[in-house]
């Protein structure tokens, strides 16, 4: 195609464009990385922008040793696991009999509606709170899985893809000898792993960035995940620094070298590092994924 003198101007303003959104998303993470290796005094003092200032790996070290941070974590790693497990499970069993028409299933319309209005609808926090209170689940890591066990959204990613696949992949299994769970996981999960691959994705981050459900539902400040620890930290930042400080009293040393910001920097730092570990693996899957499953071929 040639290049017409409009034509090329609007590349160049879609890549300034584009320069400068991407800009606007990294610069402020690489000024967070950096306070994070700053001497308190640069950071007290505003020298510090996108680089460090007086190069240090106290507040790193500070974090190694408060005990609060890495409980934090490992409650955050174990709702991960657990919840990420959960979301994969369900969403497979819901998706895989409403994927079915309604000579197969006839329920099918009347349960994906009743799917689809919790999307449209909710009981609303005050609601949810005493359920997960009567339920006998508050303060509890179940009380951060359950009540999102099923991500509706993404299970009809799914269900959309496999409706998408050739009926007769499905009667092949069947005519072998297959039953519904044999197809299931033989047959249609590994088809269907750059879809399970991006709702995982999904799954994920939603778990790890979550901190509301932890600050309504946890009653005890060390049964926090990390992403409700860091809020705090953030918002009131004295009150974890100096709870570790007067815990452990091996950490006197440090005091001189770190102040609150450059802890809660480094933290913050840490806490999105493993989505930035994780995404670029699934990346491939990502756009594919969500393409072929949000539309029914």
């Amino acid at each position: 195609m040639k290049l017409t003198n409009g034509r090329i101007i609007f590349l160049c303003l879609t890549v300034v464009f584009l320069t400068a959104i991407s800009l606007s998303c990294v610069l402020p993470f690489l000024n967070l990385l950096a306070i994070s290796f700053s001497n308190k005094d640069a950071v007290a003092q505003g020298l510090v922008s996108f680089f460090p200032v007086g190069f240090t790996m106290s507040s790193y070290d500070f974090i190694t040793h408060n005990s609060a941070f890495l409980r934090a974590l490992m409650v955050s790693i174990q709702r991960v696991v657990l919840g990420v497990s959960v979301n994969l499970v369900l969403i497979l069993l819901t998706a895989y009999p409403l994927s079915k028409e309604k000579n197969e299933f006839k329920m099918r319309s009347v349960y994906s509606w009743f799917f689809v209005i919790t999307i449209l609808f909710s009981g609303g926090l005050i609601p949810s709170y005493l359920v997960v209170r009567y339920t006998g689940i508050r303060d509890t890591l179940l009380a951060l899985v359950l009540p999102g066990a099923l991500p509706v959204f993404s299970m009809l990613v799914v269900m959309n893809y496999m409706r998408s696949l050739p009926k007769e992949l499905l009667e092949a299994a069947y005519i072998d000898g297959a039953g519904h769970i044999q197809t299931l996981t033989r047959i249609l999960i590994p088809v269907c792993a750059p879809t399970i691959a991006t709702v995982t994705l999904f799954a994920f981050v939603g778990h790890w960035n979550s901190w509301f459900d932890g600050l309504i539902y946890m009653a005890r400040v060390e049964n926090y995940p990390l992403q409700t620890y860091l809020q705090t930290v953030v918002i009131r930042p004295e009150v974890f620094f100096n709870n570790a400080t007067n815990i452990n009293q091996a950490l006197a040393s440090l005091l001189a070298l770190v102040d609150a910001r450059t802890t809660a920097a480094a933290q913050l730092f840490l806490g999105t590092l493993p989505i930035l570990c994780v995404y670029p693996f699934l990346q491939k899957y990502f756009a594919s994924g969500l393409v072929m499953g949000s539309v029914k071929g």
